[in-house]
């Protein structure tokens, strides 16, 4: 079991930046045995990937629309994953939510499914 607290969204101007952060909590395991996404989810539509670290931080993975503006992050020290987010548009505008997987649970897709999610945090750019 984790649990995922989301914080750091907020307002701001097309162009402007942001960093999120998803604070981890777990009992039974320690914050570096997950994977970890960022996933968002517009008014309207399908939740859809944004980015994807693995349990180690080798790997990273972006959405091309987010590829080369967005850096996702973790602090296995600190037990906290990050998203900076750079010359944000506004369709960026979403509630972002952090999710974890533990390393050991298979799937089809690792970079979208995920066993445990946060409550989200809302971005909105304006144009």
């Amino acid at each position: 079991q984790v649990q995922l607290v989301e914080s750091g969204g907020g307002l701001v101007q097309a162009g402007g930046s942001l960093r999120l952060s998803c604070a981890a909590s777990t009992s039974t395991s320690t914050f570096s045995s997950y994977n970890m996404g960022w996933m968002r989810q517009a008014p309207g539509k399908e939740r859809e990937f944004v980015a994807y670290i693995s349990w180690s931080g080798g790997t990273t993975t972006y959405a091309d629309s987010v590829k080369g503006r967005f850096a996702i992050s973790r602090d296995d020290a600190k037990n906290t994953l990050y998203l900076q987010m750079n010359s944000l548009k506004p369709e960026d505008t979403a509630v972002y939510y952090c999710a974890a997987r533990y390393l050991h649970t298979i799937v089809a897709a690792p970079t979208t499914t995920y066993e445990y999610w946060g409550q989200g945090t809302q971005v909105t750019v304006s144009s």
